[in-house]
């Protein structure tokens, strides 16, 4: 005889609506209980009926997530984690891939792409948030990133502000002084760049200094051959740097080639500093120095408020704007040997 929510709650030693909630995901369920809730399910072989309990309550079971390049590591990374976290709700994750095109984001937010999610993860670069929250309104959404909440999205995002500072503010108490930006984006509407900036000038005004405007190089996209030109731009113009702190990491990986290239020593001749904490970096030569996010409290987070949203829809809960803690993962790419 197949196991039912109240054999697995009698061995758990918990009701009914807390096997439910661990199962569904509905609700935030302490880590404690939930791990024996899941020993209980786990011991009972307890299987539910996903498609029948998706259909009485007029569900698909499916979330999409839209992101802007599947091939960035960062991405890649982060949507792996979340299609992980989603099989344990019993959710399928349909993935999108935007290109940062405005039309794109438009298409998902209006759900214009004909398919059926009870709600989406997307982290826009193109729209504006007026008009991403404007046009969340048929399904529950979450950003990812830098937008700021308004009108009925939630947003989990890391402080980029205070990441960009402490990250400019370590090469700073080494010592240097000529830091380059790598990574301002001022074609797009994406607030990630922006907040780096941001970030990276407040370190210098905290220390009585003011950055080079020169030293700060924009960049069309975030990969490696775009950190590899902006950083030759920089040496062919003669305003060569002590340091870099590169807005992600692969552009950093990119300036790190073109440096090994010119003949300069890394970290003796310039330091870098990315952000990510993208696997490629642990194995650079020399090891990236780098900001990391929490990706995998990204991952949950998200989809708890996207769950709350979708199993609570009449609640009058504001908009959520869930800041995920970092640190910076120091290593020899910043660290002086002589």
């Amino acid at each position: 005889m197949s196991s039912r929510l109240k054999d697995v709650a009698a061995l758990a030693g918990v009701s009914t609506r807390t096997v439910s909630n661990v199962v569904s995901g509905s609700a935030a369920v302490a880590e404690e209980t939930r791990a024996r809730v899941q020993a209980a399910l786990d011991e009972l072989g307890y299987r539910p009926n996903v498609a029948a309990r998706n259909l009485r309550a007029g569900r698909t079971g499916l979330i999409g997530l839209a992101i802007p390049e599947l091939h960035s590591p960062y991405f890649g990374e982060l949507a792996g984690l979340i299609v992980r976290a989603a099989q344990q709700r019993a959710w399928t994750v349909v993935i999108d891939q935007t290109f940062g095109d405005p039309e794109a984001e438009r298409r998902l937010l209006d759900g214009g792409d004909g398919r059926l999610v009870d709600g989406l993860i997307i982290s826009p670069w193109a729209l504006g948030p007026e008009e991403v929250t404007g046009r969340s309104r048929n399904v529950p959404v979450v950003l990812l990133g830098e937008r700021r909440p308004h009108g009925l999205a939630d947003r989990v995002a890391a402080d980029n502000v205070l990441a960009a500072e402490e990250a400019t503010t370590h090469l700073l108490e080494a010592g240097h002084r000529r830091i380059a930006a790598l990574g301002p984006q001022p074609h797009l509407h994406n607030e990630t760049a922006r907040q780096r900036l941001e970030g990276y000038r407040e370190a210098f005004r905290r220390a009585g200094l003011t950055p080079d405007p020169a030293l700060e190089q924009p960049v069309r996209t975030l990969h490696r051959e775009d950190g590899a030109r902006a950083m030759a731009a920089l040496l062919d113009a003669g305003a060569r740097p002590d340091a870099v702190f590169a807005f992600t990491d692969e552009l950093a990986l990119g300036a790190l080639h073109v440096a090994h290239e010119r003949g300069l020593r890394v970290p003796d001749d310039v330091a870098f500093v990315g952000f990510d904490d993208i696997e490629d970096g642990r194995y650079a030569n020399p090891p990236l120095t780098t900001v990391a996010p929490d990706k995998q409290q990204i991952a949950e987070r998200a989809l708890q408020c996207l769950a709350d949203r979708i199993y609570s829809p009449a609640s009058a809960v504001p908009p959520l704007d869930v800041v995920i803690p970092h640190r910076l993962v120091v290593r020899a790419s910043s660290t002086r040997t002589s």
